[in-house]
């Protein structure tokens, strides 16, 4: 039995892999800046939870000195393009200081190894429709720019200092309670609730999405290897339907849904007035993850979509 310590326990991807390392007879210290109900609920004697700022020196190091973990999966984040748009100086605080305040714990109190949870965001603009961990990364927003330096500096600190950080780039983690408004969410509440909904751009669009149990299981996967030939792994689905691909999956899912999605670019929304655009993407090739430590997604698209939309038809029953 390990003892890890995750952060940002209390989101989506945290608080499913803390789930995760319990069930399987881990111990972990759940870590966020606010201790939601769900993880609260979760709390027990395999599970310590924690509130605390990453940003805050003395609450990580009070952690570690208290209870020192093996390993640290480090999902705390400011995550996404938009929000990291509106809000770049929280960003920058949280995403690369909070990073920081991690691994100088890390090497105070000898804890050697972090898996760290990076985004396909660092690679900017996809140059091919699939691409490998060796396309060039050159983001240009900040939360790709934040989670691209997270990567400089623990390379930075492993060279120095001995500290060992697994870099997960994903894409698009979707599944039951995902809590941001956007697709596949967004088509998926429309249809339940039997309202239309039109996307107005980026049909064409393609994204590499990830169901949340198979990056859940490829980062116990990579948490558990004992040795690593890279630093850094693609972990995502390995394929990029277009969002109309995606509407159609849902309209034959539920019957009755009416998901469609117009022509013309994707945006974000507006920062100050102005369109924040999306830049192309696509699949990402997962085979490094593959021979290193078995990753394998269990779902493409459609089976992630049928999963999430079973579950919400539970929780609406219930």
């Amino acid at each position: 039995m390990a003892h890890i310590l995750v952060t940002g326990a209390s989101g989506f991807i945290g608080l499913a892999v803390t789930r995760a390392l319990v069930a399987r007879g881990d111990r972990v210290t759940g870590f966020d800046s606010v201790i939601s109900p769900a993880l609260a609920a979760a709390a027990g004697p395999a599970l310590n939870a924690v509130a605390g700022e990453i940003t805050e020196w003395p609450a990580l190091a009070q952690i570690f000195a208290r209870d020192r973990p093996d390993a640290v999966i480090h999902c705390a984040a400011i995550v996404g393009v938009p929000l990291s748009a509106r809000l770049p100086i929280n960003t920058v605080r949280v995403n690369v200081e909070g990073s920081l305040n991690i691994l100088e714990c890390m090497r105070v109190f000898g804890v050697k190894r972090m898996i760290h949870l990076s985004s396909e965001e660092t690679y900017g603009a996809f140059t091919l429709g699939r691409i490998d961990e060796t396309h060039p990364q050159n983001p240009i927003m900040p939360y790709g720019i934040t989670k691209l330096a997270v990567e400089h500096l623990a390379r930075s600190h492993a060279l120095l200092h001995g500290t060992e950080t697994i870099h997960i780039r994903t894409s698009w983690v979707y599944g039951p309670n995902f809590p941001r408004l956007r697709v596949p969410r967004v088509f998926i509440d429309k249809a339940l609730a039997g309202e239309a909904y039109h996307l107005p751009g980026g049909a064409d669009v393609r994204v590499d999405h990830t169901y949340v149990d198979d990056l859940v299981a490829g980062l116990l996967g990579a948490l558990d290897l004992k040795t690593h030939p890279h630093d850094a792994y693609n972990m995502a689905s390995g394929n990029a339907p277009s969002f109309a691909e995606m509407a159609a999956m849902v309209n034959g899912l539920v019957p009755g849904a009416r998901m469609s999605v117009g022509d013309g670019p994707f945006a974000w929304g507006e920062v100050d007035g102005k369109p924040l655009p999306a830049v192309p993407k696509g699949a990402l090739d997962i085979g490094r993850a593959h021979r290193a430590f078995g990753y394998a997604p269990r779902y493409d698209l459609r089976a992630g979509l049928a999963a999430t939309i079973e579950h919400e038809r539970g929780r609406n029953r219930g």
